[in-house]
């Protein structure tokens, strides 16, 4: 251990006969740990609302989505498909069509997204899971399952038999003729309503894949999408590699990273964001640092000119204060990151706040990432803070040891 750093360790755990500094170094102290605790927490909180969030969209994604690269449909037949499921790193596929449909019930419409699916679809998302009224379709029926929101809004009723639900498309144009309707229709009966987020809720409408494609009018290969359940720790230019031998044609392979990108592009943001404005509170914390330094330099001057007089240069005498100013940012920063895990912790095992006006524990989630962005944060900011305070300081302290 060297004798700049022994000297400076020792001025961090003694104390001056003046209490006015050794109020000042306490307070230096205990803003940096509230200001570190404080950015902990709020990265964490920030984690774990993130999660909460993706949770919703992530019950609906996919692992991997396949689709097509131009036009709205991709051409894969029923032996592709099944080479599909026996590749090793895929779990469970499910070739769905979707597209936009227009919905009208009695004397209300909206417009939605129809999801036609087949029975091995719960096998890649457990949709029927979801279902807040009613039951999951029905195969070779013309039954829908509606989002909640459509239901509340369109006034659906599960097993309502006494008018049916009318899911309209616009007509092929080399099939429509002058007297023909622009659209066909088809009629479906809702026998349940899933709840996922109201996003999601007001947007899909699931019937099963036969259905859809006779009201689509699209040939028996054709598929909007393929969605693949993958098994653990695969990774995307693997499966992309195995998919690009049995697919013909041009597609496109999206993770649920992807799927979402807006969505994750805004959390990615508002993390940055919140980030920057708790890192400025930690450099507004460092200019107590700055005071404290300032405040020892005066009180040690006595003790200064003693290591001058034994030979300690300037830049021993500098590197002294600046060592001080790092171990009070890291051991204050270590001290409050320490106080914010173990409330971290708590709240995830037993949580003690709730979200306001709800009974719903508050998200947090700790992240040895954060750990780390705060531990970095708080070394860069205070290594520049006790370097610039000590240089600033040296011709001071020199000018008073002349004296």
């Amino acid at each position: 251990m060297s004798l700049v750093f022994r000297i400076a360790w020792r001025y961090f755990f003694s104390k001056s006969t003046q209490t006015v500094v050794n109020r000042i170094n306490n307070i230096a102290l205990l803003v940096i740990i509230v200001a570190s605790a404080s950015l902990m927490i709020v990265l964490s909180a920030f984690s774990g609302l993130r999660e909460f969030g993706l949770s919703f969209s992530s019950v609906f994604d996919p692992d991997y989505k396949v689709l097509p690269l131009q036009g709205k449909i991709i051409l894969v037949d029923s032996n592709t498909l099944k080479k599909l499921k026996r590749l090793s790193l895929i779990e469970n596929i499910s070739a769905i069509l979707e597209d936009k449909v227009y919905l009208s019930f009695n004397d209300k419409s909206q417009v939605a997204y129809l999801k036609g699916v087949s029975p091995d679809y719960l096998s890649v998302i457990p949709a029927d899971s979801l279902i807040a009224v009613g039951e999951w379709l029905i195969p070779d029926t013309n039954c829908v399952v509606a989002g909640y929101s459509i239901g509340a809004s369109m006034d659906l009723g599960v097993y309502d038999y006494t008018d049916f639900l009318n899911i309209s498309f616009p007509q092929n144009s080399h099939q429509k003729n002058l007297r023909q309707s622009p659209f066909l229709t088809e009629r479906a009966v809702t026998v349940g309503l899933y709840q996922i987020s109201e996003d999601i809720d007001k947007k899909y409408v699931f019937s099963n894949i036969n259905f859809a494609r006779k009201l689509f009018q699209y040939p028996k290969n054709a598929y909007s999408a393929i969605e693949i359940q993958t098994k653990p720790n695969i990774s995307y230019k693997a499966l992309y590699v195995e998919l690009e031998k049995l697919i013909e044609g041009e597609f496109i392979l999206k993770d649920r990273a992807a799927l979402n990108s807006a969505l994750y592009k805004m959390l990615n943001t508002e993390n940055v964001a919140v980030y920057l404005i708790f890192t400025l509170v930690l450099v507004i914390a460092m200019f107590n640092v700055i005071g404290a330094l300032i405040m020892m330099i005066l009180d040690k001057k006595s003790e200064i000119k003693v290591l001058n007089a034994m030979g300690a240069t300037h830049e021993k005498l500098r590197g002294i204060f600046f060592l001080l100013g790092v171990l009070i940012s890291l051991i204050g920063g270590a001290i409050g990151i320490f106080i914010a895990s173990i409330a971290i912790i708590i709240q995830q095992a037993r949580p003690f706040l709730q979200v306001p006006g709800t009974s719903l524990p508050y998200p947090v989630k700790w992240e040895f990432d954060n750990f780390i962005l705060v531990v970095l944060t708080l070394f860069t900011l205070g290594i520049f803070t006790s370097a610039w305070a000590s240089r600033g300081l040296k011709k001071l302290s020199m000018t008073k040891l002349d004296q």
